[in-house]
This record gives C-alpha cells, structure tokens and sequence, in this order.
C-alpha cells in the first residue's frame, strides 16, 4: 500500500468511527484550571485546519479499532491522514467538486437515529454521553460525512475509467513470487431468499386509528403537537424536537409523506399517510420556496405472529418450486427476494472488495448465519429461519425470514490464476489506483498553501519520493 493510499484508508476510517470515540472518551482538549482550551492549530490547507484535538481524537480511534484487529497506526500516520484529507477537500474547491446537502442529509439523519438508537433512543442519555446537545451532535455528523463525501468523489474522480486487463492481472501475479504467493483460507458461496412479513389490514388500521385520535386530541386543544410527538413518535431523529424535521427540498422526503405535506397548508394537520418507514401525522409549518418545514409523528405497524407465519409459508413453497427445479434458486431471490443487497446477485452474498461470489465464512458478519451454513451440507436449502436484522436508516431490529442455500465449498490454497483471478484482479487494479494517487497528489501540493507546526516536522508529511 502506497504511503498515500495508506493516510487516505486511514482517514477515512477515522471518519467514520470518530462519533463513537465522542461518547466513549468525551472531548480529549486539554484545559487551564480556569476553565480556558489548551488546543492549538497544528497544520493550515488553504482555508482549512487541523487541530491538536483532531489529531487526538482520531488517534485514540484508531488505536481503539487496532484493538478490535486494525493495525494500529502511529500519531504520524494519524497527523498525515489528516492532513492528506484536507488537501482533497481544499483541491475540491479548486477543481469545483461539489457535494449538496441533499446527498448528505439522508445519510446524516441515519447515522444520527443510530447513534440514538444505541443510547435507548433518549435525548437525555444521549446529552450525558456526548456532552452535545442533539443539533450538536447533527452538525458535527453532518460536517464529517460531506467531507467524507467530498473524499470520496474526489478520489473516484482521478481513479475514474480505470480498469485492468486480463494481461495486467497476469503481469501483477507473475510479479509475485511464488513463496510470497498470498493464502487463502477456505471459501463459501450462499445465498439468501428473504421475506419481511407484511403486516395485516387490522395492524395498520389500529396504527390509523391510533393516530387519528391524536390528531383529534390535537384539534380539541387538550394536547399539542410537540408533545404527542415526543410521546408517541417512534422516529428517534425528530422525536425529541417535537417532531420538528427542519427544512427540506422537493424530493429529500419520502414522496407519499412529500405529497401530503405540500397538500395543507401552514399549521394545517393531515390525515394519516403510510411510506415506506411507517404511517405519518404530518403538520406543515412553513413554505420557503421549493423548501418546507414539517413536523411528525412516526408510528410503525408491527408484524404479528400471524404475518411471520404467511412469510415462512411463502418461502416454503418457495423452497419445494426449487427443490423440484420448477425455479432456480438465482430467479426466485431475483424475483421474489426482500433483500435488494442480495436480490440482484442471484441471491447470493457477494465479497466486497471483489464483488465475487465466494467469500470466507467469517466475511458474514452474523454470527448466526455463521453457525447455521457451518452445520449446513453444501447443495442443500434450509428450511425457512427468522432471524432479525438492522433498518440500515434507522438502526433498529426488524423481523424478517429467510431461505439460506449453501451451492459449495472451496478448501484453503495458495493464490493463483485459476481460482482467484478475481482477487488478483482487485489487487492489481488497487496498485494502479495506488500509483495514480501518488501521480496526483505530487501536483496537488504544489496548487495549494500547506503550513504545518513545527512540533510535526518529524513527522515527514506529505514527502512522497518520486
């Protein structure tokens, strides 16, 4: 891995784990007795800083995931991370690479409900934890993902276009000697069908009827809006603002809750709408524009044990269409599958880095599906199982069922042709991507001011030899 390839990885990685370390070690800034910060600036990038706090948070971070088994980089490391993030993001500027608040709201609000999810989905426990309060800790999400975003685009954008050819995987392999060859362990590929239970008329009707009574609560003047939301509202990201979603554009929002809202008019309460995250009370608030401000109250029908049963029967016959090879397994995930991740590929878990469809066992990351495809005869379909598994928008648990099929096992080897060439093949796309980042990040530091503390000189960042 190349020295720039490296501080991108690890910058990146401390993006993304940094709201963690927040709540686990609080604000590691020094402080004088009376109170003042201790912190200083440690480096400049154009317009862009690097704080002495920065450096530490993100240095504990990384030591905490050494510790869950990461390599553990030094503060240099960490220092040059940093700063190789800057330099993205203030070439970014140059270059006029934009990354809009819509492309990082959604993602904001997700990661935000999981944060919350994990303190119990209470603002309180949340404050003590993080020592911010709720927009705090927003903001700060917020302006690390767009600069995650920003790094990402930018580094797609000099990597775009670039493939490998069969004779450049060859000539990277053949590069390798042979007792430097890589070991794989042995391999698997299984495949999932799965089915969400879709909950009953008489569920849904209860949720309507549950949120029209509070509508009516509402309109009598017993109660407010604020108050019922923070009551009943099972959207962790609004809930404790009353409801309140701040403002957002035509097409941020679910479209049926869009269309509702855009339907009343300011203060005007509507009557029940389902999307896809549940049913909503809506009150409009205000119009600016093409933007509107909303408030609401989230509740989400439960699937009933009746549901789970209809979804287990559904993949049972399923499962006898396959086993009597009336459908192939690959068309009934494609067509009949809840799980887009795994629909599209036939159903079956793919690698990330290579996207093939083998991987090591402990690549799948539920410990469950662990133990059942290891008990498992590889060419056999196990019969439905429940299972739970995690909104990726809001980090909660829901039901669901599955259909695991195990098509086969590959023993343990060396690296070669043959069998790996998709590994091989990311291998040696990852070098060229590698060397054009070196390429450019020469030219890069020339087109921007870079002013670095001298208590960092040691540190040798962003000296990269030709």
């Amino acid at each position: 891995m190349s020295k720039v390839t490296k501080a991108l990885a690890i910058g990146l990685l401390s993006l993304v784990f940094s709201i963690h370390l927040h709540a686990q070690s609080g604000d590691s800034t020094k402080t004088k007795p009376s109170g003042q910060v201790l912190d200083k600036i440690i480096a400049k990038v154009d317009n862009y800083i690097i704080l002495e706090s920065d450096l530490q948070r993100a240095y504990l971070e990384a030591i905490s995931q050494a510790q869950q088994g990461f390599e553990a980089p030094s503060r240099c490391d960490i220092f040059e991370s940093l700063l190789i993030n800057k330099l993205m993001v203030a070439k970014a500027d140059i270059d006029s690479v934009i990354v809009t608040d819509a492309e990082v709201i959604l993602e904001t609000d997700q990661r935000f409900n999981m944060v919350l999810q994990q303190m119990g989905g209470d603002e309180e426990t949340l404050v003590k934890a993080y020592g911010k309060t709720a927009e705090q800790l927003k903001s700060e999400i917020h302006d690390m993902i767009k600069e995650q975003k920003i790094i990402a685009k930018m580094r797609a954008n000099i990597t775009q276009n670039m493939a490998v050819s069969p004779a450049e995987v060859r000539k990277f392999y053949n590069q390798i000697p042979t007792d430097s060859l890589p070991f794989f362990s042995a391999e698997v590929a299984v495949g999932q069908i799965v089915k969400k239970p879709e909950v009953n008329r008489k569920e849904k009707d209860r949720v309507i009827d549950q949120l029209n009574n509070i509508k009516q609560q509402i309109l009598d003047g017993e109660t407010d809006f604020a108050t019922m939301a923070r009551k009943y509202s099972e959207d962790p990201g609004s809930k404790a603002q009353g409801g309140d979603l701040g403002f957002f554009g035509k097409g941020e929002l679910a479209p049926e809750y869009e269309s509702m809202a855009l339907s009343l008019r300011q203060g005007e309460i509507g009557n029940p709408v389902e999307s896809q995250f549940g049913f909503h009370l809506i009150q409009l608030l205000e119009r600016k524009g093409d933007k509107y401000n909303t408030r609401h109250i989230l509740i989400k029908p439960k699937p009933t044990e009746e549901d789970i049963v209809k979804a287990e029967r559904n993949l049972d016959s399923l499962r006898n269409l396959i086993q009597l090879d009336s459908m192939s397994f690959a068309k009934a995930a494609k067509d009949f599958s809840d799980d887009r991740g795994t629909s599209d590929n036939g159903g079956f878990f793919s690698d990330p880095t290579t996207g093939a469809n083998k991987l090591t066992l402990r690549t799948l990351e539920d410990p469950i599906l662990y133990f059942t495809i290891d008990t498992m005869k590889v060419g056999t379909l196990s019969r439905p199982l429940r299972y739970e598994e995690q909104n990726p928008r809001t980090g909660e648990a829901e039901k669901a069922v599955r259909l695991l099929y195990y098509k086969e096992k590959y023993p343990a080897h060396r690296a070669n042709l043959q069998d790996d060439y998709e590994k091989l093949k990311a291998a040696a796309k990852k070098q060229k991507e590698s060397e054009a980042l070196e390429k450019w990040f020469k030219l890069a530091k020339e087109e921007v001011f870079i002013d670095i503390d001298p208590a960092y000189d040691r540190c040798n960042a962003l000296q990269i030899s030709d």
